[in-house]
């Protein structure tokens, strides 16, 4: 029991707040790369590089929530293309760890060598970007609850708007000390913080990429809600997923009694699943009590 795939999903709802922070951070990325170049400031490049991967991850997000929405003409994709949002997340991690590995290798290089760093370019920058990162992330706010896809891309710029905060921070303390360490010591905090966006990151996709149980659902409820069913008299195979945000998926076999009203038990356990559960998706078999064959099963 169930229905089709073609309903709408939480990331091509909020297509066009990518488009828009795609746009903004695709631009100033530009801009922080020239003077990064030219200040010498080694914060300043690091934000830079993660602007790259902000550009990329929206981009892929945005492509993402394209494919996503495409129907299927192959027959062969049963549960549509919606992990393609999942695979853009994914791709927003690996991006931010090596990002952050990139910018803690060059920070740790610096240590006791001297540079030189031009502190007015690093506080103009620092300033511009972190209006432009603010406006990106009230625009990707409202979708990163419900979507991964733009969660990704959400904490790609909390990221960076704790780079463009680092930038200013870091331009303030060489100018009034004259000491270019400074540099260096922000560059690493801010790789230290992207890792740790991108591993919590990435326990979520691997969760859904997984088919874990999804987050706030718990299992031996729900199994045992459905036995409490009027004429249920078991419930096994029982599997509970997320196929992309916003779409939790279930499988379950119900055995009945004799006498049971297998319409009214689906009915029942469909409601039930949606209302109490959140699970919009459930395929469902009923089984009399004399039927076997399921636990012939290995796995």
């Amino acid at each position: 029991m169930g229905h089709g795939h073609g309903h709408g999903h939480a990331g091509g709802r909020h297509r066009w707040r990518l488009a828009v922070s795609f746009a903004l951070i695709g631009a100033f990325f530009l801009v922080e790369l020239a003077y990064g170049l030219l200040s010498g400031s080694l914060a300043l490049l690091s934000d830079a590089g993660h602007m790259a991967a902000d550009v990329v991850t929206l981009g892929a997000a945005l492509v993402a929530t394209r494919i996503a929405t495409r129907p299927d003409t192959t027959g062969r994709r049963s549960y549509g293309s919606y992990r393609a949002e999942v695979f853009a997340s994914l791709l927003a991690v690996i991006l931010m760890l090596v990002v952050a590995v990139y910018v803690a290798a060059e920070a740790i290089g610096r240590i006791g060598a001297p540079a030189e760093v031009s502190s007015g370019p690093m506080l103009v920058v620092g300033a511009i970007g972190l209006a432009v990162n603010l406006v990106a992330l009230l625009l990707l706010r409202a979708g990163a609850a419900e979507s991964l896809n733009v969660k990704g891309a959400y904490l790609e710029v909390v990221a960076d708007t704790a780079g463009s905060v680092g930038v200013i921070v870091a331009g303030w303390l060489v100018a009034s000390t004259g000491q270019s360490f400074w540099d260096t010591v922000v560059a690493l905090a801010i790789g230290v913080f992207v890792a740790v966006r991108a591993v919590a990151l990435g326990r979520q996709v691997f969760a859904v990429l997984g088919q874990h149980v999804p987050e706030g659902i718990d299992a031996t409820a729900v199994a045992g809600d459905l036995a409490a069913i009027d004429g249920v008299r078991d419930v096994h195979d029982l599997h509970l997923w997320t196929l992309t945000s916003g779409m939790n998926v279930a499988t379950a076999h119900l055995v009945t009694a004799d006498q049971s009203d297998h319409h009214a038990v689906l009915d029942q356990a469909r409601d039930l699943l949606l209302r109490r559960h959140g699970v919009a998706h459930a395929t469902l078999q009923v089984e009399p009590a004399d039927h076997s064959g399921c636990d012939e099963l290995g796995w």
